[in-house]
């Protein structure tokens, strides 16, 4: 018994300082990792010029110097070179971007569609043309987001209750033909009234008088041999008065078409496709 006490004893005496084996691994690897650290922090500010100054040049290929040498907010500058194309994005491979609309206003022929004409070019042009009617109140041009709006007072375009288009129509239209019939850009031909009810044995309500107005001047336009695929007709009837209703001054203001011209337009490719259906359809009519 003593035997076996004694050997118990001589054991746990033997086992007292092993632990100075972990201990001993673990200042080891303590000062190995102050000494990686005091290394990284006496970094040689030279070469590290030198580094970020080669990956400038691999990523800015078109400057001598990068914009940045590790002293600012970036590693490496963003450079970006001037286009008047519209990005979406900064990558190395092209992105198509969002599919264009117009707010929430689907154009059907949409995905045939690029960037028309600049506005603001046609705006100037039609001021010129227009000089006239605009200075008299019976035209109006504004830019309004992504449309050129000409407002047209309906007093001017139509005789009263009715939907056939006066001389006076027919020569404005001609007038603007002469400025956006050049262009690709879509059309949309908005008729509008005001409030006074009209029931008679062509139009029971405002929506037909008002769809009616825009169809005849789009059909005006499409004589003139403006692309029919660029157009499109919208009817508001009385719901989207300029002006106050229970005046005789708002209501003629109310009662209005509307020329919207979209800032985007018919593929030029497109759109000689359907100028050559339309010559060889009046060819063959004319035969």
């Amino acid at each position: 018994m003593r035997r076996v006490r004694s050997r118990r004893h001589q054991v746990e005496h033997d086992d007292v300082h092993r632990w100075l084996v972990s201990y001993a691994d673990y200042m080891t690897l303590l000062f190995a990792l102050f000494v990686v650290l005091y290394a990284m922090a006496m970094v040689n500010e030279k070469q590290f010029e030198s580094v970020t100054d080669s990956l400038g040049r691999v990523f800015q290929a078109d400057k001598d110097k990068p914009k940045n040498l590790g002293h600012g907010d970036d590693i490496l500058s963003v450079n970006t070179s001037n286009t008047s194309e519209i990005l979406y994005g900064n990558k190395v491979l092209d992105a198509t971007g969002p599919e264009l609309v117009d707010s929430d206003i689907n154009l059907s022929n949409v995905s045939d569609s690029e960037i028309g004409t600049n506005l603001s070019s046609i705006q100037s042009e039609l001021h010129t043309a227009l000089y006239d009617l605009v200075e008299s109140g019976f035209a109006r041009l504004q830019i309004d987001g992504d449309w050129l709006e000409i407002e047209l007072n309906s007093g001017f375009l139509f005789p009263s209750g009715s939907s056939s288009a006066t001389n006076a129509a027919k020569e404005v239209m001609a007038v603007i033909y002469g400025v956006v019939g050049k262009t690709s850009n879509f059309i949309r031909i908005r008729g509008y009234t005001d409030n006074q009810p009209i029931s008679n044995e062509f139009f029971s309500s405002n929506w037909e008088l008002s769809v009616y107005r825009a169809t005849a001047i789009l059909r005006i336009l499409e004589s003139l041999n403006t692309s029919p695929a660029r157009m499109a007709i919208e009817a508001y009837g009385e719901y989207y008065p300029i002006a106050d209703n229970s005046s005789v001054e708002g209501r003629a203001k109310n009662r209005r078409v509307v020329i919207a011209i979209s800032k985007y337009g018919l593929e030029s490719e497109n759109l000689l496709k359907i100028s050559e259906a339309e010559k060889l359809k009046e060819k063959v009519e004319s035969n």
